[in-house]
């Protein structure tokens, strides 16, 4: 059954993007939200009961529903705002997520002056966007600003993670926030800065490769650490 979620995930990941990039806006509302229900269904069966996470599948739902969110934020504020918070409970839960999928062991883990150093590129890039947009988010500051510190803190948990997991885990999940980190900036900057060409289409690809480094890096963690 992985198997079948996982190519079933790439094929419908294709259909939206070309759906997106030839503007057939029916078909790419109803590929979007079956993009995360084929990862969930690829997590749920390849990992066993005693290490499957249900804090992770709940983070996965939340994204989800996020996504079915945002659909409809041209018909109102609401939809967006609704979808900001569902995002942000998603974000929380992968956090968590993180720190319960690497081990207990830290010698082998960055020191507090790495983690400094690691950590600046990604406050600053979080940070900087935010200054640019904050005159221009009207009644959405306060929300937009709570999201933006708690991504930096989601992918700095990422690069936590280094050296108290597989490499590959490592690696992916680092990547997968950055991505997530990256396509949340675009989405911003198209909505509340200046639309550019393609947006939809380069938000989502960038979502899209996020969502499933995220997962594959969660699958190899547990994969690796599971009882036998």
């Amino acid at each position: 059954m992985k198997r079948f979620f996982l190519i079933s995930f790439v094929a419908i990941s294709v259909v939206e993007l070309i759906a997106l990039v030839s503007s057939f806006t029916l078909l790419a509302v109803v590929a979007k939200p079956l993009i995360i229900a084929t990862l969930v269904g690829y997590y749920y069966y390849s990992t066993r009961i005693p290490k499957r996470s249900l804090i992770f599948l709940s983070g996965l739902l939340f994204c989800w529903a996020g996504d079915v969110l945002l659909l409809f934020q041209s018909e109102a504020e609401l939809f967006f705002i609704c979808g900001l918070f569902s995002f942000l409970v998603g974000h929380i839960l992968y956090i968590i997520t993180y720190r319960q999928h690497r081990s207990e062991e830290t010698e082998n883990g960055l020191l507090s002056t790495q983690k400094i150093r690691f950590s600046l590129p990604v406050i600053l890039a979080g940070t900087g966007l935010v200054v640019v947009l904050f005159p221009l988010l009207g009644d959405l500051k306060i929300p937009v600003l709570i999201y933006a510190i708690v991504i930096i803190v989601m992918v700095m948990n990422a690069l936590f993670r280094y050296g108290r997991t597989s490499p590959a885990s490592f690696w992916m999940v680092f990547a997968g926030a950055l991505l997530f980190q990256l396509s949340d900036s675009l989405l911003a900057i198209n909505k509340f800065y200046a639309p550019f060409p393609f947006s939809d289409f380069w938000v989502m690809l960038t979502y899209i490769g996020a969502q499933y480094l995220i997962v594959q890096g969660v699958i190899d963690h547990t994969l690796k650490y599971e009882p036998k």
